[in-house]
């Protein structure tokens, strides 16, 4: 673990997902915290602990929040790896990351400065910004015949009654040359790209295009909208989508997972789905979202909400902690930087993407990950090309192809 207030710059905030527009050029890096796997303590703990010595009110979100204001902490950004939010809650770890370079945990605190700060220098973490961007072939974890066996072990672990759902992820990277910067910038212009910025740190950069929110809070209120369904965007595929038994059924079950999740930190009877399976659009896929809601219980804190959340219901499978461990005796790689969070945490509230569509930089490669959510029901080969089409479109702003 990384000691409190050892705190490399690397510029302002302004790329942070999540990031109120006041604070976008007058935030500057103050302090940060960060975690590995193998690393003592609770990750979650240690998160909230870090963020109530700089200031942050994350003790009990039970209550309203507060203003922008001129606070000396405007606030922080949060990254946390899928073996991060596993640690939280005593999951199967997984295999180890393709980019070990990231921590598992990243909390960077920033202070509001009087006025505008220049920008960061171009390369940022990297040594790397000389000559033109490039990127080599792709490098997959696993063949798209072991990812269909895998899809078909899912199936029978489910027909053995071991799990009801298991999300599959693949990992492909590509070795680069030049700063990876623009090229992960690129990723905001992806339509739906809720949760688009980079965070930093020495030796990698990770670059977010998220669409799906794992948790926001706001005035006593948290609110996780899982995406789960997925059909190529036209007509034709959003009727799919709609009318099919298999996608609505696969988003069903994670809904009533993430109810039960915010059932933890909830005040009693307050969990609500004031929306459920609406569709809508992600590059050039549709996708089904739901909203679930509840009223935070009195004393609850950042820590009992992470541990409630993470790792994301929607990138796991049900029960979470069986899912977990079938991730963690299927998948070649670990998660790295995808299937977590990232995002803001400030007076006004927490926001919170989950990481998927998400690539991270190295000092050699650039890592992609992509995966869907497997039934009963599933079809292999489907699966893989599922995958694969979520993956096309960062892929291709990567290049510079779009």
């Amino acid at each position: 673990m990384k000691p409190v207030g050892l705190a490399p710059t690397h510029g302002t905030a302004r790329d942070i997902p999540g990031i109120p527009a006041v604070c976008r050029d007058h935030a500057w890096e103050r302090s940060r915290l960060e975690w590995r796997r193998g690393d003592p303590g609770d990750p979650s703990a240690l998160v909230e602990a870090f963020l109530t010595r700089h200031g942050l009110a994350v003790r009990d979100l039970s209550a309203r929040t507060g203003d922008p204001g001129d606070h000396e902490v405007c606030g922080a950004a949060l990254f946390v790896s899928a073996a991060g939010g596993a640690a939280m809650i005593g999951g199967a770890a997984g295999a180890p990351s393709p980019a070990p370079a990231v921590p598992d945990v990243v909390v960077v605190v920033y202070e509001h400065a009087a006025t505008v700060r220049p920008p960061e220098p171009q390369g940022g973490a990297f040594d790397r910004s000389a000559g033109p961007w490039r990127l080599g072939p792709w490098r997959a974890s696993w063949t798209p015949s072991r990812h269909a066996q895998a899809v078909q072990e899912v199936r029978e672990a489910i027909a053995r009654g071991d799990v009801y759902q298991v999300n599959l992820v693949g990992h492909a990277c590509a070795a680069y040359a030049g700063d990876p910067l623009p090229a992960l910038r690129r990723l905001a212009r992806l339509p739906g790209a809720r949760y688009a910025g980079i965070l930093q740190g020495e030796g990698w950069a990770i670059g977010c295009a998220s669409p799906e929110t794992l948790l926001e809070v706001r005035d006593g209120r948290a609110v996780t909208r899982p995406i789960k369904g997925t059909a190529p965007a036209t007509a034709a595929g959003r009727a799919e989508l709609l009318a099919s038994p298999k996608e609505r059924a696969e988003h069903i079950m994670i809904v009533d997972l993430q109810r039960n999740d915010l059932s933890h930190v909830a005040v009693t009877g307050s969990v609500r789905v004031p929306e459920l399976f609406a569709v809508r659009r992600w590059a050039d896929l549709w996708q089904a979202e739901s909203e679930v809601t509840c009223l935070v219980r009195p004393g609850t804190g950042l820590a009992e909400l992470l541990r409630a959340v993470c790792p994301g219901g929607s990138v796991t499978g049900a029960p979470k902690l069986a899912a977990l461990r079938e991730i963690a005796a299927l998948e070649p790689v670990g998660r790295g930087v995808s299937m977590g969070a990232l995002g803001w945490i400030g007076p006004t509230g927490i926001d919170l993407g989950l990481t998927i569509r998400t690539v991270v930089a190295d000092g050699d490669d650039v890592h992609v990950w992509a995966g869907g959510g497997i039934t009963i029901d599933s079809d292999p080969a489907a699966e893989v090309a599922e995958a694969a089409a979520k993956a096309a479109p960062v892929r291709a702003l990567l290049h510079g192809l779009v």
